[in-house]
């Protein structure tokens, strides 16, 4: 048993002009039962007796040595599925950022070492193996030294694969905690990959690979669901879908007396759902009290989701530090500078946990007939950790002040949020950009105005001195010595458009999509498919010598379905050939992506009304009118005439 004296764990007995201090418990991951085995008590001190130490008068010294603010670091990554090389540097610049700025704990996103998206290569054991030696990189790294790091990596235990926290002190692993709540609805399938932790509160010892004995000088480390102490606060981890399960771990750790609640997160982006995270961790530390970390992947992972941010550190209810949502940046770090007392107060004044006992279900009289809440609840396992994350000379330290927080708009949403997933696609594909067929109708410009706030996301990166997005772009243009300034001339090097007609085009769909590409900046190229379509029929014409024809002119409507068709299938193959020749054309090398848009009616976002919203973003983007007429395909021709759209 370790003691460690804290205001909490003391009462002061003034007599005359001494005062002593008597501890109650052993600090506040203790175990609540008083003086431990050997400790002897202080005597009576002169409240004129001057700290041999400091020389100041004993009651401000002693103060001043407690130690009760903290500095706390999370942090938005951008990683990427499998580049552990990769991972690891964002890793460990996100650790040296929390230190120089003071902090002494850092947590990091979901599965961070890998990547969050590595779908079934989680089976491989390179996988595996890779995180390791990356785990290992980090604790052999001089960064990680006096910091607790939390990190996220895939563990095989007694051959059962976990998603797990690895957390790590001066070469030492504290602690591995799995995740026991698995996301496995709508996009995610973590029950493919992983087996959730079901023993609740529970650990047994996990022996360590040989590569990190040799580094830790430690054959096995506690594994399972446990909670940290050190010397003034006490920490617990939940990950991810924790936060958003009916009973989350982090209710009954507050009434257990951790202090400093801990969630490494891999959310993708909804609309609104910064609303939810906000709601979910204001109203956890409203309840319960505490100091709560959210960290979360940012970027699109080589996937079709885009994970968006949001980091934030949360105290009582209210937000003291926030992380963007929509940001260009590979590492986004935030601190804070935290008052563990303000936690006590407030705890103290719930009626309900004055009685509590962090030790087991202790039979308390109950408070005009309400028992303790605290009293119920089976004690977390605590690993003793010999090291303080608050200083002794702390009583100066300036705390970080509460901030409102900022969201973005539906509208705003739906600009930027699919615009970082455009941007991460491309640069990760090592492409030269985009190809857009542009049809003159709303769900091919949303397309092409979604390209244009990628460009100006960039444009804005590069002026706020992103070097690594400067970098990018540079390769993507194949210019090493070109700077993004102005959105449009960007789009023109990063996007060109395609105007295909045939013969049930309309001069006004023309116009609208020219119209539309010279607004926000694009190479622009109009083609008429017509020869392509009359080849293909042609040969179909000479096999069964029937000439299928529209629905307006007497044909069946299988017959105007295949014309539509053919139409469609042709020029997605015009699609996929220019976007593989067109720079080879002009000299340029690299190839293009090609961008689909399809009717609403056939797509689950964006929705119509989703579409309505952001088209007023897209207006204040381009500085200029954007056409609002409905999707159209011009496949047929209608009974009134040429097609309009």
């Amino acid at each position: 048993m370790i003691y460690y004296p804290d205001v909490s764990s003391s009462c002061v007995i003034a007599g005359g002009n001494t005062m002593s201090l008597c501890p109650f418990v052993d600090g506040p991951g203790g175990t609540g039962r008083g003086n431990p085995e050997g400790h002897k008590t202080p005597p009576p001190v002169s409240l004129g007796q001057r700290d041999p130490l400091s020389g100041r008068p004993f009651a401000q010294a002693t103060a001043a040595r407690m130690g009760r603010k903290v500095t706390v670091a999370t942090c938005a990554l951008n990683q990427w599925a499998l580049d552990f090389e990769g991972n690891l540097q964002r890793i460990l610049k996100s650790i040296e950022i929390a230190k120089h700025k003071g902090a002494r704990y850092r947590l990091g996103p979901e599965l961070e070492i890998c990547g969050y998206g590595c779908w079934d290569h989680y089976y491989e054991s390179d996988t595996l193996l890779h995180s390791l030696q990356v785990l290992a990189a980090l604790l052999e790294s001089p960064v990680t030294q006096d910091i607790i790091c939390d990190v996220g990596m895939p563990i095989m235990h007694r051959n059962v694969r976990y998603n797990c926290r690895v957390i790590f002190l001066n070469r030492k692993i504290l602690l591995i905690r799995p995740k026991m709540a698995l996301a496995n609805e709508g996009n995610y399938r973590e029950l493919r990959w992983f087996t959730p932790w079901s023993r609740s509160r529970q650990t047994e010892d996990y022996f360590l690979p040989r590569m990190i004995q040799d580094l830790t000088k430690q054959e096995t480390v506690p594994f399972g669901d446990a909670v940290l102490s050190t010397r003034d606060t006490c920490i617990g981890s939940e990950v991810c879908e924790e936060l958003w399960t009916p009973r989350s771990p982090h209710v009954d750790m507050g009434l257990d007396g951790v202090e400093i609640f801990t969630n490494a997160s891999g959310s993708h982006h909804v609309l609104r759902k910064a609303h939810a995270r906000v709601d979910l961790v204001t109203m956890a530390t409203t309840k319960n009290g505490g100091i709560y970390l959210l960290a979360n992947q940012k970027g699109c992972d080589g996937d079709r989701l885009y994970y968006d941010g949001c980091a934030l550190i949360a105290m009582n209810g209210s937000i003291f530090a926030q992380g963007s949502q929509f940001s260009l940046d590979d590492v986004e770090v935030l601190t804070a500078t935290l008052d563990l007392e303000d936690v006590r107060s407030y705890r103290a004044e719930i009626s309900s946990r004055n009685l509590a006992s962090s030790q087991g279900p202790v039979r308390v009289p109950a408070l005009r007939g309400c028992p303790s809440q605290a009293s119920k609840v089976s004690p977390y396992p605590r690993v003793k950790v010999d090291f303080a994350l608050s200083c002794h000379e702390d009583l100066l330290e300036p705390l970080s002040e509460p901030v409102e927080w900022k969201y973005h708009s539906p509208a705003e949403e739906i600009s930027l949020g699919p615009a970082c997933w455009l941007w991460d696609f491309l640069r990760r594909s090592q492409q030269a950009g985009f190809f857009l067929p542009l049809s003159g109708g709303v769900d091919s410009g949303a397309t092409a105005c979604l390209v244009y706030s990628m460009c100006h996301q960039v444009c804005e990166a590069v002026k706020h001195g992103n070097q690594e997005v400067l970098a990018d772009v540079r390769t993507i243009v194949n210019q090493t010595s070109y700077t993004p300034q102005d959105p449009r001339e960007l789009c023109g090097r990063v996007l060109t458009t395609c105007y295909m007609a045939s013969e049930n085009s309309s001069q006004e769909t023309c116009s609208r999509a020219g119209d539309l590409a010279q607004q926000i900046g694009s190479r622009h190229i109009g083609l008429n498919i017509d020869p392509a379509v009359k080849a293909v029929m042609g040969i179909f014409s000479l096999v069964t010598g029937k000439s299928p024809v529209f629905a307006a002119h007497g044909g069946s409507s299988r017959e105007s379905l295949a014309l539509q068709n053919v139409q469609a299938r042709v020029r997605m193959v015009i699609a996929y050939l220019f976007a593989q020749l067109s720079l080879w054309s002009r000299g340029a090398p690299g190839r293009l992506l090609v961008l689909g848009s399809a009717n609403v009616d056939e797509r689950s976002w964006p929705l119509p009304t989703d579409r309505t919203l952001f088209l007023p973003s897209a207006i204040r983007l381009t500085g200029q009118g954007v056409m609002l007429h409905p999707p159209w395909g011009c496949l047929k021709e209608p009974r009134s005439g040429r097609c309009r759209f």
